[in-house]
């Protein structure tokens, strides 16, 4: 008996016999070109299709023939697809599809084969195959919601000087595709803003990411910003990992507290900022990054730079569009509008009837500094409601929930407050505040504040607002 010596013509017999044995099984073959043009077709697959002759088909284009078929992608891609699922008419076919290459590993052609022309033997996979792509649906859907903004300058509660000046701004910067600062303290809105901004401008379509720089440990804060690959990871459960720019690709990435930011970080960030592309980590590749950056920082991060705790050119390249979102203390005409908006969505939230404000409790929370802006202000609405059952909350419900005052007091007293001193106080801060924004027109301040003009005067000469120091 004889024996093959040469390895070449082992593969060449075994390839013949590989796809004269596959010819012989299945209920189809065919062949076609570089230029998807049918090179041979058996016999089977032209009865199939319901062809005169197998010969009928030699040279046509490969969809012309067969509308739905794919072999022009696997000729391109030089991939093959080993399972599919092909539709045909009214009926469907399991079919395979392989790249032909030459012996320089050219591809010049492919060959395919249909497997089963019932699905009967395969509907336990069918039927898998169909609940993983419901599951999956599902899970891309719940996905794009959570991408999906959910504030618009509608939710920028205000209509004070204040907050009508930085909303102008953000609505300018919205039609511009160029970095933006907000600058302000905590709990002022700035996230609030940031998806504003973007639900405004023509990258609203696209997908929203926000994270939060200080809530990250440093060691995995390049991970979470570029990515990695699977070898980046030591250990056996090894996965890779899509990082925020590219999530946000096509949309725009909010970096909170950007100021917490380590200085190698910076650096890496300038550098996708300015190149327009990412390097996860355990690659060689760059991937590129279409994303709109809005940053947000509460600490002043010009000092930051001036005591070399963040970059200069960082800084510029952020600040290109800074926006300065007033604290609550500056806007305290918004105090009402903010509360009625809060309480309602208490009441939405909770299910039970919204809450009013008395108008000695609006004047208790118009007199308190509110040195966690309206963060705080929700966080002390929500703990009145929840432990009052009274339809209008009052002052006092108020007196025992704000914090302790600091100035003037011992660290561990609570001051007294006067009821009478601090309706006062409001009075006074809301008459100079309508006073400012109607430039010193007394008419048109009694109109901002809803009373009559011989109300405010009287009111100016009892409260006798002091003068400037």
């Amino acid at each position: 008996m004889s024996r093959l010596k040469d390895p070449a013509e082992v593969r060449r017999i075994a390839r013949k016999s590989l796809f004269e044995g596959l010819d012989r099984m299945c209920e189809g073959a065919l062949v076609v070109d570089r230029d998807a043009r049918i090179a041979w077709m058996s016999d089977k697959y032209a009865a199939r299709l319901k062809l005169a002759s197998a010969s009928e088909s030699l040279g046509k284009v490969v969809e012309d023939v067969i509308p739905n078929s794919l072999m022009r992608e696997v000729v391109r891609t030089g991939e093959p697809m080993m399972l599919d699922i092909m539709q045909f008419g009214d009926e469907s076919f399991v079919v395979m599809r392989v790249p032909i290459k030459d012996e320089r590993g050219r591809v010049i052609g492919a060959a395919g084969f249909m497997l089963f022309d019932q699905l009967r033997s395969l509907q336990p996979l069918v039927d898998k195959f169909q609940r993983l792509e419901t599951q999956l649906a599902t899970v891309q859907q719940s996905l794009a919601e959570e991408r999906r903004v959910k504030y618009t300058f509608s939710n920028f509660i205000g209509s004070s000087p204040a907050a009508m000046e930085a909303k102008r701004h953000a609505r300018r910067a919205a039609q511009v595709d160029t970095t933006v600062l907000l600058l302000g303290e905590t709990g002022t809105g700035k996230e609030v803003l940031a998806q504003s901004i973007h639900a405004a401008s023509p990258r609203a379509h696209g997908p929203f990411i926000g994270v939060n720089v200080a809530a990250i440990p440093d060691a995995l804060l390049e991970a979470e910003f570029f990515g990695a690959t699977a070898s980046a990871y030591p250990g056996a459960d090894r996965r890779a990992r899509e990082g925020k720019f590219v999530l946000a690709h096509g949309g725009t990435l909010f970096l909170d507290e950007v100021g917490d930011m380590p200085m190698a970080m910076q650096a890496k960030l300038l550098r996708v900022l300015q190149e327009k592309e990412v390097e996860p980590l355990g690659s060689d590749r760059v991937v590129k990054a279409d994303v709109r950056v809005i940053a947000a920082s509460s600490v002043d991060l010009r000092q930051m730079v001036s005591m070399g705790r963040f970059r200069s050119d960082l800084y510029y390249r952020l600040s290109v569009l800074p926006i300065e979102l007033p604290p609550l203390r500056e806007r305290i005409a918004d105090l009402e509008a903010l509360c009625e908006h809060i309480l309602e969505e208490i009441a939405v939230r909770s299910g039970r009837p919204q809450r009013e404000l008395t108008p000695t409790a609006l004047a208790v929370l118009s007199a308190y500094p509110w040195p966690g802006n309206i963060r705080e202000l929700h966080n002390v609405l929500e703990q009145v409601t929840l432990n009052s059952d009274n339809p209008r909350l009052s002052a006092d419900e108020f007196t025992l929930v704000l914090p302790r005052v600091s100035g003037g007091h011992r660290g561990g007293d609570r001051p007294t407050l006067r009821l009478a001193d601090v309706v006062a106080d409001a009075e006074r801060s809301a008459i100079r505040s309508a006073l400012a924004a109607a430039e010193g027109k007394k008419v048109l301040a009694a109109e901002f504040l809803g009373i009559s003009r011989a109300t405010l005067y009287q009111k100016l000469s009892v409260l006798a607002p002091e003068r400037e120091a």
